[in-house]
């Protein structure tokens, strides 16, 4: 039989969907760290019924005359265990398309079958902030108190949905803890594998809950990708472009600027900072592509 104790509360539920709260890999990444290959599957979703195939299609290999390996879309709550034996469950896939109520309901259910203690997000968004700074992280939650961090970020705003986020709302409102993080990432690498943010959220998931995770891969990783930006920007001339981003994001880390949103001729708009990165970004989807 199953075992799912952890003390004396029932097993946390980490979610991280692969869909809009996805900005540099950053919670793919983070999903990824947190499953082992070697967990127990202990509810799948239909993905056929959340998943638009012509929009996010599959990839399939052929090879001389055939088709092989077929990627097939899944979305499972797996049961996991860190290094020193601590169960945990993972939910990781895709962000459905279609049926986000009816998907929110079958998530609350299983919640309630498995005795979880905390649903805990993970999520990455574009943001103005430079990659020479640390990765900021917005916590949230159903309850005050299950915001287990002072967020710099306080505005009040109007931002598009996502199945995740949905879920949280739902989960209010039904009186079930749930929490989760956002790291914001640099808009300029919102399109490619960033590990230091995926990093920020598996320390974030790890100081709460005290896992053992194994960082290594990630943390190889993250050299050689900054070292990469920093040889890009310097061979694109960017280093103004980038001074302006660490003097905004300096300057409302101390409360001097109330929010990262940049003001008029304060730093380079989203659309220069795209001209500037333009050949940095096209290398590195051909060489994921590849």
């Amino acid at each position: 039989m199953t075992d799912l104790s952890a003390g004396s509360d029932g097993p946390v539920l980490i979610h991280a969907l692969d869909g809009f709260l996805t900005a540099g890999g950053a919670s793919r990444l983070a999903a990824q760290a947190l499953l082992s290959g070697r967990g127990e599957v202990l509810h799948s979703f239909e993905v056929d019924e959340l998943y638009d195939y012509r929009a996010r299609r599959p990839l399939i290999t052929f090879r001389a005359d055939h088709y092989q390996d077929y990627d097939t879309p899944r979305l499972d709550v797996v049961l996991e265990h860190d290094a020193e034996g601590t169960p945990y469950l993972v939910l990781a896939g895709p962000e459905p398309d279609f049926r986000w109520e009816a998907f929110a309901a079958e998530l609350i259910e299983v919640v309630e079958d498995l005795d979880v203690s905390l649903t805990l997000g993970l999520g990455a968004v574009p943001m103005g902030v430079p990659h020479t700074r640390p990765p900021m992280i917005t916590a949230h939650g159903t309850e005050p108190e299950l915001v287990d961090r002072t967020n710099l970020w306080a505005a009040e705003v109007r931002v598009p949905s996502s199945a995740q986020s949905l879920l949280e709302y739902r989960m209010a409102q039904q009186g079930l803890p749930a929490a989760g993080y956002v790291v914001h990432v640099p808009h300029y690498l919102a399109q490619v594998d960033y590990p230091p943010a995926a990093i920020a959220l598996l320390e974030a998931v790890t100081d709460r809950l005290g896992l053992v995770v194994d960082l290594e891969d990630l943390r190889a990783a993250q050299g050689p990708a900054l070292a990469e930006i920093e040889e890009q920007i310097a061979a694109q001339d960017g280093e103004e472009l980038l001074s302006g981003l660490e003097a905004q994001y300096d300057s409302f880390s101390r409360g001097a600027a109330q929010s990262l949103l940049a003001e008029e001729n304060a730093i380079p708009s989203g659309e220069e900072l795209a001209d500037q990165f333009e050949q940095f970004l096209a290398r590195q989807r051909k060489d994921d592509q590849d």
